[in-house]
Formats: structure tokens, C-alpha cells, sequence
């Protein structure tokens, strides 16, 4: 198959001999418009007779609109969205709200990068419908493929507001050049900018296997957007019809209002007052005159366009007509400035919306910005701190997403721990760098990425290293998209492996168990036998999913040992050869006790969830699960491990939700219905496919898009006890825990067991752990003394602590000892024995 890049350039030529066959021409044409084409191939289209270039920056001289911008109507960031989605209500466009930068609905990415994102891939399929249509959207959205360009270019960004104007329609109603006529429409009457100040690009799109024209807008060397018009699908027989075309318009928020305004940087207007701040907290000023004459040309230090930008920094500076030391230590504060502050923003967004910085997938990247934007403060020495900088940033933003404000001290702790990380980073980082230099190894560029990969070493320490010692190592410009780079590609999910039976011509199979988990007994047609497997035409038997363990019990008489899925298809396996045939009806009894602990276990999941949720802060959701009869864990995004006193705290909150006995609401609804009736966090857990939606609400607690086995009110789980908790990945934190039956069993083995060890040890069960934990110390103490082949005085080996500990203290007692619970009371016996022996004279 071909490349994306390859039928982007074949669809493009194509299109190009065609025009009026893809593109709006006729609108151009009637408002006085003549196609060309540029030195660079690319055609345009322009009113202006005496025009010779397409207007890109590289072949028009960079960014012409500081002095005089051309657009009439000066817009400040807020008001840009303000006053599109008033103009494009009037045309008949529906403004709906941001949806998170954490794309929870899908596989494939980890973060929002563009706005046609929030309808992929059930609406642009045609599978559900979209929330309108058509709509504008202003999606925040994040990308770290710029990182390095971030400050220095003047308009990229890591975090941006895409402008989305998109309609889904059947060919018959896809009318784009009234789509086409509506942008324009905002560029004439929303910028106020004349046809003399616009030019039109040709373009052609290609990406997840559609493809179509697209038609790209500039004005003085700026693009402001890019209308794309997805009409085909990419097949091994060639290019196909889409059933549903989709117009997909990006613009730039952040662009259109430094457009209007013509700042030296699309900084100063996006994020005005964080910039004033900054510029009193660092004592930066903004030299007007270096930078007057820097910006047009910044375009042209694009760290993935350029192969030595050390040259590049020397050609515009003779640009400039100013000597080159002097334009980067100018420019380049400032861009770190900047840079803390664009980070910052992005990181906002990020954190508020549910996401953690970590070492893995799209946290990984988090942490890359926030320790470039900690660096950069270090570096310069400033009195900056980053929760300061969200929280302007959100003040700011209040009138078009008030959402970032509601969440702040979460984001505040997140920021300050990150820092606390960073800081021990750097102390430990420290000592490594100096070793490495002293051994005077060849620092290369990919050393540098090993170092901040594999121990978060940033370049700038090594660099500020090197210099004290006398040497020098070089920071490649590009070096925080490459470390990006390594960390594109998701991890592989790991599925367990099901054998893969025959199953062509059978239907979809009906799951009745979604109705009421007391349901227990059902006849069904049986519809194929493979051995042991049966496939039924409906079942009330759970297959394992979801984290959740299958039902057991009985079908036509014979023992059912495992259910699982094979796409739609239910397979129930038999625990010997069916003694029924295909075309019988058979009777099928669920075992009441398993799937009663089983429906305990899952809706608890749901309840520690929410619980941990106020316990914690808004940033936990559900990043994994494990429903077994014997014992269940939840796997929550959190930043650091959990003490005892949280464990207890969402202990308590947990049973505090059982006792409140909430009716809980188990519905089927339309994936756009539930989207937008209960948001996105709906996807906890995993994405869940198909048109409709099985919703399981706790009102006012908890709500989960959920296809397993739940109670019909919280009071039924039984008590909730939590056994520990254990960080299993950075940014992941498991909690295992027993309800109901399972807690009630727990307990009364957990209390024998104690109850033993605190016969043994002569101590009240409460102060088992402390008492634990000085056996423990002294044991280590006598056994390096018999190493020695030295015998310890009895008096220093005698147990006397008698602290009380307030948790479950036989799971705290096998923390200390680094064992399980039941081999508690065996290894203190063990370590008895061996103090009794380390007293004998030697």
C-alpha cells in the first residue's frame, strides 16, 4: 500500500489538472480570483495581477503584518472564538464545547492533536452521529513534534486551540462551496481583510486510509488555516467514494489573534498576562527593535527544516543587518520565557483534563515540557513557579473554558511533585554527569538521549557540567523532538491469547446478562458445537471481559468451566463433550455465589474508583482492573504511591458510598447521547466499541461506560476492605481489595492469623507492626554479629515497642517483612528461633 506522503503528492498533481472537479473554483472566480502557480509548484490563487509567489513565508520573505497588520478587525485571543462561533451560528453552524485533550475514546493516540480527533473513529465512520451538523469547535490540542521551534519561531506551539469547522454528510448534501464561502466569509467580514490580502493554496490531504483536496488560506506570509474536504477511501483496488464526506477546517486560534494584533510573537497575544508576569518576575525586557526586525525571519530557524542552525542563526542575522551574538542572546531568553509559559499552558490543559506525567506513552512527553520549562528556570537562575503560571493562565482563559479553574489545586500538586522529582533528579544526575566527564568518553548525541531516556538527565545539566570542567558538549536544537520521537509509538496492549475457532456464517450471539445479575436461568437454541464449545443464539452466561471473570454453572446438564468472546460470538466451554446437538434447546443455571461476588466485586471497582477520586483529586481515572471471585484490584493514575492514611481514607469514603445504599442506573444509550449527557470520562478503563453505549451510573458518585455484571444498589456490595496498594508503572497505582463475602472471609482468616502472631510476639494485635518491625531490625543486627562469629548481648536483642498501629495490621506486619500476609506468622518464628540462637555463647 502506499504511503500517506505518496498519495497525498499523486492526489495533488491529480487534482491539479482538474481544478474545478475539487476545489471551489467557481467561488474564487466570481469574486474576481486568478489561478497560478508559484516558482515552488504550488498553485494559488490571488486577485492581485502583479503577484509572483504563492505567499508561504519561505517564498513570499517571511511574516509581512507586524508593522501595518492588514486585518481590519484587531481581535484579542478571547474574542477571536467569541466572534467565529457568533459569525458561524448566523450560518448555520452549531458551537459545541472542547472535548479533553486525553482522548479516552480512543485507541490509537493518547492525546487530542487536531479537532477532526473528537469525532474519530465512530462518527467520521458513519457508525454514530455527530453532536451536531454542521459545528465549529475551539479543541485544544497538543503535539510535541515542535518542541524545539517552542519561543524561538514566534508562532509554534506544543498545546494550541484548532478552530474546528466540520460537517458530515451524504454526497448529495456536501456542499463545499458553501463550506469554503463560510471561511472565507470570516476572513473578509471576521478579520476584515480585503481579497487583496488573501491568498488560496491547492493542497491535497492524506491520512487514516481517506484522502481528498484541501485548500489552504495565507495572508502576508502567515497561513491562518486549511480546509480539508475528506472524499475517498484508500482500498487495494484504488481510491473508493466515501459514503459519508467530511469537511474537516483547521485554523490556528493562537494565530488568527496575533494576526490581527501583529505583536512580535503570537506569544504576547495568546497569553498576554502570563507574559507581563513573567517579563516583572525575570526582569526580561522585550528589546522592540531586535525584535522588530528578528520575527520575520524566525520562520527560517525551524529546527526540522534547516541542517545547521547554527548557519541559519547567521543568515538572519545578516538579514537583520545585526551581528549574530547579538540577536541570540536577545532572542533566547526570551524564547525560554516563553517557552515556561507556553509549556505551562499546555500542561494546564493536560493535567486538568485527566492525564499524569510519567515515563510512559503521552506522559512521558508531559514530563519532557515540564522539565524543559523547569530547566529553562534554572538556567536563568528565575523566581518562577509553574503552579503560579497555570493558574494565570486559567484566570485568563476563564471566559472560554472556566473548566481549567475548577481543578487547580490538583494541578498544583501535580506541578509541585513533578518538581520534587526533578529536583532529586538533578542532585543524583549530578554525580553521574561528573563521573562520565572524568572518564573524558566522547559525549555524542545519542549518549545525551540514552541519559535523558533512561535517567531523566537533561542535555543543559551536562552541557552546564562540562563548561565547570573545562570542556564542552553540544545540545543538538532538536534534541527535545527527538527524545519525543522515541516515545511515539504506543506500547503494545497485551491480550491474552484465545484459541480461534471456526466460526463463519454464525450470528452475533444475544447478551441477556446485561439486564439483571439475579438473573440466573435461561433457555437457549444451540447454534454450533467445536468439541467442547457451544455457541447459543442468547445467553445470560458473563464471558471474561473487561477485567471481569467469566460465570460458571451448569448447560443442559453439564458443567460450564470457562465463557469467552471471539468478536460478537459467546463461547461457552464445557467441562466434557456435549452431550446435546446443534439445533437442541438447552437449559442454561448461572452459580448464584460467583456471579453474586463476582457483581460485588465489579460494582465496588466503580465505587473505589469515585472514592479515590475525592480522596485523591480529580486527575484519578481507572487505568486497569482485575474482577476475580477470590479478590479484585483497580489500577488508578496517580502520581505517587498511596501512605497507609490514604489507603485508609478511600477505605472509608468507599464503604461510606456502600452505606448511603444508591440506587445504581444501568442504561443503554447512543454513544453521542451518553458523550455529551455525561462526558468523556465515561471511558474508564478502555474504550468500548459500537452505536449504543451500556451506562452504569451511581448518581452523583460515579458513571462508566460498562458492560459488566453490577448490583442493583451500592448497599448490596457488602463491606469494602482494601488490602494494599502497590505503584506497579510510573503514574499507576494498584489497590487491591475483597467485598462482600470475599471481605468477610478475608476478615475472619486475616483476625485468626493476627490474633496468632500476637500470641507469639506477647502484644495487644494493634501493636503487631511495630513490634514487627524492631524483631526485624534486631534480626538483621544478629545475623551480621553471627557473620562475625560475635555474640550479641540478650539485653540488645529484648522486643519492648508497644506502638499502636490504627490499619490492618497483619497486612502491615507482611509489608515489613516483605512477604505475604499468611507467611506472616511462619517467618517470625523463623526469626525467633534465630535470635535464640544468636544469644549462645560462641
Amino acid at each position: 500500500m502506499p504511503t500517506d506522503k505518496d498519495i497525498k503528492k499523486e492526489f495533488k498533481l491529480k487534482a491539479s489538472k482538474t481544478p474545478e472537479k475539487y476545489y471551489a473554483t467557481g467561488v474564487l472566480k466570481g469574486e474576481g480570483f486568478m489561478r497560478r502557480q508559484c516558482a515552488c509548484e504550488t498553485f494559488y490563487w490571488t486577485v492581485n495581477a502583479d503577484q509572483e509567489t504563492c505567499g508561504d513565508p519561505a517564498c513570499s520573505g517571511g511574516f509581512r503584518f507586524f508593522d501595518k497588520p492588514p486585518a481590519k478587525n484587531k481581535m484579542d485571543y478571547i474574542e477571536v472564538w467569541q466572534n467565529f462561533s457568533k459569525l458561524f451560528s448566523k450560518l448555520g453552524y452549531t458551537p459545541i464545547k472542547r472535548y479533553p485533550v486525553t482522548a479516552r475514546w480512543r485507541t490509537d493516540t493518547d492525546f487530542v492533536q487536531a479537532s477532526i480527533y473528537d469525532f474519530q473513529p465512530f462518527v467520521v465512520s458513519g457508525e454514530v452521529a455527530p453532536p451536531a451538523n454542521p459545528l465549529v469547535v475551539p479543541q485544544f490540542c497538543v503535539r510535541f513534534n515542535d518542541i524545539d521551534n517552542v519561543g524561538i519561531t514566534g508562532a509554534h506551539y506544543t498545546g494550541f486551540v484548532m478552530i474546528g469547522q466540520h460537517a458530515f454528510m451524504p454526497k448529495d448534501k456536501f456542499d463545499q462551496p458553501k463550506y469554503f464561502s463560510d471561511i472565507k466569509t470570516w476572513l473578509n467580514k471576521g478579520l476584515g481583510l480585503p481579497n487583496e490580502e488573501i491568498t488560496f493554496h491547492e493542497d491535497a490531504w492524506a491520512g487514516g486510509g481517506n484522502f481528498g483536496p484541501s485548500m489552504e488560506y495565507f495572508s502576508r506570509g502567515l497561513e491562518l488555516g486549511n480546509q480539508v474536504y475528506m472524499l475517498y477511501e484508500v482500498t487495494p483496488q484504488g481510491p473508493k467514494d466515501l459514503n459519508l464526506k467530511v469537511l474537516d477546517m483547521g485554523m490556528g486560534h493562537e494565530r488568527n489573534a496575533w494576526f490581527t494584533q501583529g505583536t512580535s510573537t503570537s506569544y504576547e497575544t495568546t497569553f498576554p498576562t502570563a507574559c507581563k508576569k513573567l517579563y516583572a518576575a525575570t526582569g526580561i525586557k522585550v528589546d522592540k527593535y531586535v525584535m522588530q526586525r528578528f520575527l520575520p525571519y524566525a520562520s527560517y530557524l525551524n529546527v526540522d527544516e534547516v541542517e545547521n542552525i547554527d548557519k541559519a542563526w547567521q543568515m538572519v542575522s545578516a538579514k537583520m543587518k545585526m551581528d549574530t551574538k547579538l540577536v541570540r542572546d536577545t532572542v533566547q531568553p526570551l524564547a525560554a520565557l516563553y517557552s515556561v509559559a507556553e509549556h505551562t499552558r499546555s500542561l494546564l490543559f493536560a493535567l486538568n483534563d485527566g492525564a499524569l506525567p510519567s515515563n510512559v506513552r503521552g506522559g512521558y512527553n508531559l514530563r519532557v515540557i515540564l522539565r524543559r520549562a523547569l530547566s529553562f528556570i534554572d538556567h536563568y537562575n528565575w523566581d518562577v513557579h509553574l503552579a503560579d503560571v497555570a493558574q494565570w493562565h486559567a484566570d485568563y482563559l476563564k471566559p472560554l473554558f472556566p473548566e481549567l479553574s475548577e481543578h487547580l489545586n490538583d494541578v498544583h500538586k501535580i506541578l509541585d511533585v513533578e518538581k520534587s522529582k526533578y529536583e532529586n533528579t538533578k542532585q543524583k544526575s549530578r554525580i553521574v554527569v561528573q563521573r562520565l566527564l572524568a572518564t573524558k568518553e566522547k559525549i555524542t548525541d545519542d549518549k545525551l538521549l540514552t541519559l535523558y531516556d533512561s535517567q531523566g538527565i537533561s542535555p543543559e545539566l551536562i552541557h552546564e557540567e562540562a563548561e565547570t570542567m573545562g570542556t564542552t558538549v553540544k545540545v543538538p536544537e532538536n534534541f527535545y523532538a527527538r527524545v519525543a520521537e522515541l516515545h511515539q509509538k504506543q506500547e503494545a496492549a497485551e491480550k491474552e491469547e484465545k484459541e480461534m475457532l471456526p466460526l463463519d456464517g454464525i450470528p452475533d450471539t444475544k447478551a441477556v446478562y446485561y439486564e439483571d445479575y439475579k438473573n440466573l436461568s435461561f433457555s437457549a437454541k444451540v447454534l454450533k458445537i467445536m468439541g467442547q464449545h457451544v455457541v447459543l443464539d442468547r445467553t445470560y452466561f458473563y464471558p471474561t471481559s473487561g477485567g471481569q471473570d467469566y460465570d460458571t454453572g451448569v448447560l443442559g446438564g453439564q458443567r460450564v468451566v470457562d465463557v469467552f468472546k471471539q468478536g460478537g460470538i459467546i463461547l461457552h466451554k464445557l467441562a466434557d463433550a456435549p452431550t446435546f446437538r446443534a439445533g437442541d434447546s438447552v437449559a442454561g443455571e448461572i452459580d448464584r455465589v460467583r456471579r453474586f461476588q463476582l457483581a460485588q466485586h465489579h460494582t465496588a471497582t466503580h465505587i473505589i474508583n469515585a472514592a479515590a477520586k475525592r480522596v485523591l483529586g480529580n486527575h484519578i481515572n481507572q487505568a486497569g482492573a482485575r474482577k476475580q471471585e477470590e479478590k479484585a484490584h483497580i489500577d488508578i493514575t496517580h502520581y505517587q504511591s498511596l501512605t497507609d492514611d490514604e489507603l485508609q481514607k478511600i477505605e472509608d469514603e468507599a464503604n461510606r458510598i456502600v452505606q448511603e445504599a444508591i440506587a445504581t442506573r444501568l442504561k443503554f444509550y447512543p454513544r453521542t447521547e451518553a458523550e455529551q449527557r455525561f462526558g468523556m470520562r465515561i471511558y474508564q478503563g478502555g474504550v468500548v466499541p459500537g452505536k449504543e453505549l451500556r451506562i452504569v451510573e451511581i448518581p452523583e458518585v460515579d458513571v462508566e461506560c460498562c458492560g459488566g455484571t453490577h448490583l442493583h444498589n451500592t448497599k448490596e456490595a457488602g463491606r469494602i476492605k482494601l488490602l494494599k496498594s502497590q505503584k506497579i508503572s510510573d503514574g499507576i497505582v494498584r489497590i487491591t481489595f475483597v467485598a462482600g463475602s470475599a471481605a468477610s472471609k478475608k476478615e475472619h482468616d486475616t483476625s485468626g492469623a493476627l490474633n496468632d502472631v500476637a500470641t507469639l510476639l506477647d502484644v495487644p494485635a494493634q501493636q503487631v507492626p511495630a513490634r514487627v518491625q524492631e524483631l526485624f531490625e534486631k534480626w538483621k543486627l544478629a545475623m551480621k554479629a553471627a557473620k562475625k562469629k560475635q555474640t550479641v548481648d540478650s539485653k540488645q536483642l529484648a522486643l519492648t515497642s508497644a506502638e499502636t498501629y490504627n490499619g490492618d495490621a497483619l497486612q502491615r506486619a507482611a509489608e515489613i517483612l516483605k512477604t505475604q500476609p499468611e507467611h506472616v506468622l511462619k517467618t517470625i518464628k523463623r526469626f525467633l528461633a534465630e535470635l535464640e540462637e544468636c544469644k549462645k555463647p560462641r
